[in-house]
């Protein structure tokens, strides 16, 4: 698709630094003369609900049970921002990060939040992915203003100020139908492969499930457990609470003064991805950590509390790597002899059961008590060393073709980015191959753009998520 662009055939100097060479036929404006704040409030407050991602643009907010209910933690609604489809939304405290979109829907939003309406010479998507582009994020995130990254805020006098490289109307929506098929294609390719990671974890839930309540004996003889979740167990097997099987710990409680660049490690929920604790979004503090709150190797981190209900229950052993780092008050850890067998019961598909019993309407937390009362199946130790050594065997190649699934997946969304960035700044001319797109309809739903599993939340819960 990219191969066959070409760039423009006469370029000239932005001006500005940052930009460089554009077009020789675009201007250069600032945003004041492209979009002006609209504040429209809302007197009901029963308008649908909308947010605005780094990942998704503007989507309206659902519950997570599927409840007609939005999904906030606001008594009322009224007051909120009225937003109109093609307006930009931008959620000021994100904005460097990309938290800022044009909206597809109407709608209300946060009062956090700055709601623009585009001028006769701008064309809205030209806008959305020009603001979304890398060169742009990078210079919004230099004008934001802040004295840490997580508290930047982008005003709007900062906005106004901003430059902006703008092709006549007519061009811009050229380069729009044709990043619209570009984008519709690209997803279909990301879709198949997402669909291809869900039958393989689906598969690998199976096989972790079979192994983790019913052993490795297909004509093992069963018993009632006495627990409604789990049903039958292998009749030499015990069903315990976990206090029985170890210590469980609360994590670290600390305060923004604490937090430093340098320091220990406060392990969070986002170290948490499929089962393992990875380096991402990293908190460090610079205050002493008690040694009882410290990790050790093979210890189970688990996540108690979250602003997305999603994350809590999530788990992941120590490896030796993260040993000796600590963990948020967010969090819980278990440690005990079993942790290798209990890791994979607490990562199969019988915790969004055990998290059922659990969860309330109002905050998305498992307690202590219910973590230390948690019943699980409890085989043997002999037999506990065997159904780990079979599950690490059996769900590796899984775990790599899901790896390599994955990676390809990454590189399609960084083709799409920097496709999308050489597009909307000028690097390539686009006119002629977006006036031979044939005709299309509106995206079937397969075409649409997917959401992101464990996405953070980028509106105006995610202070709840800062474990501090």
């Amino acid at each position: 698709m990219i191969d066959g662009l070409k760039p423009y055939p006469e370029y000239k100097d932005s001006g500005v630094a940052w930009l460089g060479e554009v077009p020789g036929h675009w201007e250069v404006l600032r945003l004041k003369y492209v979009l002006r704040e609209r504040d429209a409030r809302s007197d009901s407050g029963t308008e649908q609900l909308l947010r605005v991602s780094q990942y998704t643009g503007v989507t309206e907010r659902k519950r997570a049970d599927g409840l007609d209910e939005p999904d906030t933690r606001a008594e009322s609604l009224v007051g909120y921002k009225q937003v109109e489809p093609g307006e930009l939304v931008v959620n000021i405290m994100l904005a460097w990060n990309g938290s800022m979109a044009v909206s597809s829907h109407a709608g209300i939003t946060s009062p956090a939040y700055c709601v623009y309406r585009f001028g006769a010479s701008a064309e809205p998507w030209y806008f959305h992915h020009l603001l979304r582009s890398p060169i742009y994020k990078a210079r919004i995130k230099a004008v934001s203003t802040g004295v840490v990254e997580s508290r930047l805020r982008l005003y709007t006098d900062d906005l106004y100020r901003l430059q902006a490289a703008l092709p006549p109307i007519d061009e811009q929506s050229a380069i729009v139908r044709f990043l619209d098929h570009a984008d519709r294609r690209v997803w279909r390719y990301i879709r198949a492969k997402q669909k291809l990671i869900k039958l393989l974890e689906e598969q690998k839930q199976a096989i972790i499930h079979r192994a983790v309540t019913r052993g490795l004996d297909p004509d093992v003889r069963l018993k009632p457990s006495g627990v409604e979740w789990l049903r039958d167990v292998p009749e030499h097997w015990e069903v315990h609470k976990l206090k029985r099987m170890g210590e469980v710990r609360i994590g670290l409680t600390y305060s923004p003064s604490d937090v430093s660049g340098e320091g220990t490690l406060v392990l969070r929920a986002s170290n948490i991805k499929n089962g393992r604790i990875v380096s991402a979004d990293n908190v460090f503090v610079s205050r002493s950590v008690p040694q009882a709150l410290l990790v050790a190797e093979d210890d189970i981190l688990i996540c108690v509390r979250s602003g997305s209900r999603n994350l809590v229950g999530k788990s992941a052993r120590i490896s030796r790597e993260f040993a000796g780092v600590t963990y948020g008050a967010f969090m819980s850890l278990l440690r005990s002899e079993s942790n290798a067998f209990i890791y994979w019961v607490l990562n199969s598909n019988l915790m969004p059961s055990v998290m059922s019993q659990f969860e309330t309407s109002t905050i998305n937390q498992l307690t202590q008590s219910d973590l230390r009362n948690l019943l699980i199946p409890v085989p043997p130790t002999n037999e506990q060393t065997k159904i780990v050594a079979y599950l690490t065997s059996a769900t590796a190649e899984i775990d790599a073709t899901i790896a390599s699934t994955t990676r390809e997946i990454s590189l399609l969304h960084e083709y799409r980015t920097r496709l999308i960035a050489d597009v909307v700044t000028g690097k390539l001319d686009v006119r002629a191959a977006a006036a031979s797109l044939p005709e299309e309809t509106e995206a079937a739903p397969d075409d649409a753009e997917p959401l992101a599993e464990d996405e953070d939340l980028t509106d105006e819960t995610a202070a709840e998520e800062a474990e501090v």
